[in-house]
């Protein structure tokens, strides 16, 4: 290891970062400085990577969890090839740059996830190193075809969030030894030391956790590079190696403050640091022999991707059909596959048939990758042809993930991000305030994850108003990109399957009931084909001249039917509308939208066992929402339903006055 250009390469990144920084008088520059040495040591002499293929499939995963630090990424990428220039560099933090404020996957090549909230980038590498172990189980038949570590650098911050300590133990549990954790133990957060707030000894937390540990100077070459090594070594556990380092190293001034943190350090200070650091006063320079130091490593990554080609086609000829399955999942290729047709007459919970079809759909998709946070039972999210994963059985389908919610979600991310597998989880529905940040990230990025939320609203009953989520539609359905489906009985939760793992643009959920509903005869003209819930929402009956829409969705959609039925006897005329899912619905054209909710029909009524907030673009000024904007109460759900009024009854009486 050359250690004096590896200095000069780490002060190089000092260098861009701060001039970045103080160039958009915006940004962190505190962990750039303190880290630099660390990421220029991982990036120069163990990193596997190919520039001119950021996509590499057996590359090494770097994630950089404090988002916040995003210039030491950004720095890096430049100076080892990848496709982000100086004028890039440049363009930090502006309108439609390559280097926004964090890290953001979809618009910088090298970026393995977007981070920003603390903790979720080191949750997202847990289920990268998770999935790594997943295919090289299933594909490493004679070949190590797949075999890549997962580096990630966290800070103070990632480990004082909750999330930290779910997915850690996760990890320690699970034996992830190709997990390797950077830690950037400087003890300065934003607002001050970190013994404000923060005082237990990390070795011990994670040597409880069953990770390595190793403590060094992180500004130590020689340290790091052997620390990085006996932790590659290490395949029975985790490692984090605890890299003692200076939050803006090289800042006469500033080293070791929180004014380091998150502001520009200023024209009179870069200067001063550029002298310590005995680097160039010139803004954004690269010396020529850092970029000819560089480059070897960046013609080391070509032919890393190009011994691999050569041995996936001596995999292919002794494996084909491995081979081509692999080949189509890395691209995301989703195989053919049938569901089959839930009879009608039949009553079964949508969580139930949710089981069903997750049965149908394990033998025909051989990279979907189930689990539940401890609610497995309930969930209905394991069937028989899965087997648990585990140390021991590194090929096991269905993930245990425990009693945690946030943890289970980051970690879906990170299984996602790394490619290959389809990743879907199950817990409550009113759990879903525990996953909405990962959620949220999930939808920001665009990646397919898919969860499993049941006993979706007062028809809980019994457990009452702490496990009703009678708030939980409306709140995720404001979030962008990510797709709900509340299916009305067991054909419409097929269908949500079918386009949950059709949608690779996002993430979906999946709203399912504790209840039975009845399964409907779609051969009647009572009910239209399931087909025609592609579009989102439908007409369930082929009504044509109609007084009055009824809109509903899942366990609803039921009361709703009911409710026309009675208003049929006193010759009234109604249209029924599933919303099956919102979202999809609003992608469809203004011409369908308009045909299934003519302006000229006014009289709309709306009926959901949750809040009304998401209804009223769709009943309009006159129309009228049947809903609770309130919490629920402890009851078998039949008494709820009548007490909170989310009956026929209720909706003909409704509809009744409206129509005078």
């Amino acid at each position: 290891m050359n250690t004096d250009l590896i200095k000069k390469t780490a002060n190089t990144v000092r260098g861009l970062s701060i001039d970045a920084i103080q160039k958009a008088n915006s940004g962190h520059p505190g962990l750039p400085m303190g880290m630099a040495d660390v990421a220029t040591v991982l990036f120069n002499e163990h990193l596997k990577f190919n520039p001119k293929n950021p996509d590499w499939f057996d590359r090494d995963r770097f994630v950089l969890s404090g988002g916040h630090g995003s210039m030491l990424l950004y720095s890096l990428l430049h100076l080892y090839g990848y496709d982000l220039s100086l004028d890039d560099i440049k363009e930090f933090r502006q309108w439609h740059s390559k280097t926004p404020g964090h890290p953001e996957m979809q618009d910088t090549a090298g970026v393995e996830t977007t981070t920003g909230p603390l903790g979720q980038g080191l949750a997202n590498a847990v289920g990268m190193a998770l999935a790594e172990t997943i295919l090289a189980a299933k594909y490493n038949t004679d070949t190590e075809i797949i075999n890549h570590f997962t580096y990630v650098t966290a800070g103070d911050g990632d480990l004082e969030e909750g999330i930290s300590h779910e997915v850690c133990s996760f990890a320690g549990h699970n034996k992830l030894g190709k997990l390797i954790l950077l830690y950037d133990s400087n003890h300065i957060t934003i607002d001050g030391k970190t013994n404000l707030t923060f005082s237990e000894d990390i070795k011990k937390r994670f040597e409880a956790y069953e990770w390595d540990v190793q403590e060094i100077d992180g500004h130590n070459y020689n340290e790091i590079n052997e620390a990085i090594k006996k932790a590659k070594s290490e395949t029975e556990k985790p490692s984090i190696i605890i890299c003692k380092t200076t939050i803006g190293f090289g800042s006469p001034n500033k080293a070791g403050t929180s004014g380091v943190h998150g502001s520009p350090l200023g024209e009179e200070e870069i200067k001063l640091t550029k002298e310590n650091l005995g680097i160039s006063q010139e803004k954004f320079f690269v010396p020529a022999e850092v970029y000819a130091f560089t480059k070897e490593r960046i013609e080391k990554g070509k032919n890393f991707e190009s011994l691999w080609n050569t041995l996936f086609e001596i995999y292919s000829g002794n494996n084909e059909d491995a081979a081509k399955e692999l080949q189509d999942i890395i691209k995301g290729k989703l195989p053919d596959f049938k569901l089959s047709e839930f009879e009608a007459g039949t009553k079964l919970a949508t969580r139930a048939s949710s089981g069903k079809v997750i049965e149908e759909l394990a033998e025909q998709i051989p990279n979907l990758i189930g689990g539940s946070a401890d609610l497995t039972p309930s969930n209905k999210t394991k069937v028989k042809s899965q087997t648990e994963y585990s140390p021991n059985n590194r090929w096991g389908t269905y993930i245990h993930y425990g009693i945690r919610e946030f943890g289970m979600a980051g970690i879906m991310n990170g299984i996602a991000l790394h490619g290959g597998l389809i990743p879907y989880g199950g817990t409550f529905f009113v759990f879903s305030d525990y996953m909405r940040s990962a959620m949220r990230m999930a939808a920001l990025m665009g990646i397919r994850v898919i969860y499993v939320l049941t006993h979706d609203s007062i028809g809980l009953g019994e457990d009452g108003p702490t496990h009703q989520p009678v708030e939980h539609l409306s709140a995720l359905r404001v979030i962008p990109n990510l797709t709900i489906f509340r299916p009305a009985d067991a054909n419409e939760t097929a269908l949500a399957w079918k386009l949950a793992l059709q949608n690779t643009a996002g993430p979906s959920v999946l709203v399912l009931t504790r209840q039975g509903l009845p399964t409907v005869n779609r051969n009647s003209r009572d009910f239209a084909k399931i087909e025609k819930a592609e579009k989102g929402a439908y007409a369930v009956s082929d009504d044509v001249d109609f007084d009055i829409i009824l809109m509903a969705s899942g366990s609803e959609v039921e009361i709703a039917v009911e409710a026309k039925e009675m208003l049929n006897k006193d010759g009234i005329e109604v249209r029924v509308v599933s919303f099956l899912s919102m979202e999809v619905f609003e992608k469809q054209d203004e011409e369908y939208k308009k045909k299934l909710l003519p302006d000229s029909c006014e009289k709309r009524i709306a009926v959901e066992a949750a809040s009304s907030m998401s209804w009223y673009k769709y009943v309009g000024t006159k129309g009228k929402i049947i809903g609770i904007d309130k919490f629920g109460a402890s009851a078998p759900y039949e008494t709820l339903y009548k007490e909170y009024g989310i009956t026929a009854e209720a909706v003909y009486n409704a509809a009744k006055e409206m129509l005078g």
